[in-house]
């Protein structure tokens, strides 16, 4: 995974045209956990940030070594994030008791979209698309709200993602105050996608799931790749596994082990176990993109 530091919570953008009838307030509700200490929530919110953007950005890392004819890279890349999205982030999430019942989590994501419509975005020094998306979004995730709760109305159809195709490429901005502001949004974006996931895979009413996994596309592969995008994001293959050896190599020898020590020392036994097993995972993919730049003809990052 990239080290990474804690970000607002952000998404993306789809109409609020209605349908799929409820005929009634289903909802999943997660494993019920015990809260954990207040540090180790922070370090577990910080944990899952970073798991999501790390695996947003290796998938375009993937991309980008598909199309320089190295497969095996490629792959590499891609089971990673996978480990990131499907393991650490899962598991961090079930720790911090991130996945309610279907309303619960409705209520999160209208209040997560708001604030980025009304505050985050409109705040930036350059704003994006995404600027007048999140007011939608939170619109027709109020809509699914009242309709799970009421039993009656539609839940907002699932939007469709327009794709945004991200090649090697210097940033296409260059203030100090813009980068920081698209760092931000990308981090959020990749959040959001990894959080709709699992409120998707836990929803107990089938258009709620829908709704969620639709947005959730929208915020990867629109909002964060045309972020990505104007901050030059990808780079060469020898680039980009320079950067993810420098935040697995971070994460596995800095930040999981001081987060492991704290949830130890606060009696946070699970949590402490889970980010000493991520920091042994770090490693094992530091060591492997090691080995995969080592094998790369020498070229220009």
């Amino acid at each position: 995974m990239i080290a990474l530091s804690a970000r607002a919570l952000v998404a993306g953008a789809f109409p609020i045209a209605l349908s799929t009838p409820v005929g009634g307030a289903l909802a999943a509700s997660a494993t019920p956990v015990d809260q954990p200490n207040p540090q180790t929530q922070k370090d577990l919110q910080q944990s899952m940030r970073g798991e999501a953007y790390a695996n947003a950005a290796y998938r375009l890392y993937a991309a980008q070594a598909e199309r320089e004819n190295l497969p095996s890279v490629a792959r590499l890349f891609e089971r990673t994030a996978d480990v990131e999205l499907g393991e650490h982030f899962s598991e961090a999430a079930e720790l911090s008791g991130l996945v309610g019942g279907d309303a619960e989590n409705l209520r999160a994501a209208v209040a997560g979209e708001t604030y980025e419509s009304r505050q985050m975005y409109p705040g930036f020094a350059r704003q994006s698309k995404a600027d007048g998306d999140e007011g939608r979004h939170a619109r027709a995730f109020g809509a699914a709200l009242r309709a799970v709760e009421s039993g009656r109305g539609a839940v907002p159809k699932p939007p469709k993602a327009d794709t945004v195709h991200v090649p090697k490429g210097k940033p296409e901005v260059h203030a100090r105050r813009t980068k920081t502001d698209l760092d931000e949004a990308m981090h959020g974006e990749a959040l959001a996608y990894a959080k709709y996931r699992q409120y998707a895979e836990h929803a107990g009413n089938p258009a709620v799931a829908g709704l969620f996994r639709g947005t959730s596309d929208v915020e990867l592969h629109e909002h964060f790749a045309g972020e990505a995008k104007l901050a030059g994001l990808v780079g060469s293959t020898h680039a980009n596994l320079t950067k993810a050896i420098a935040g697995e190599q971070y994460e596995s020898r800095t930040m999981y082990p001081a987060f492991a020590k704290r949830a130890e020392a606060a009696g946070d036994t699970r949590a402490a176990e889970r980010f000493a097993n991520n920091a042994e995972d770090e490693a094992g993919h530091a060591r492997a993109f090691q080995q995969a730049l080592d094998q790369l003809p020498e070229q220009g990052s």
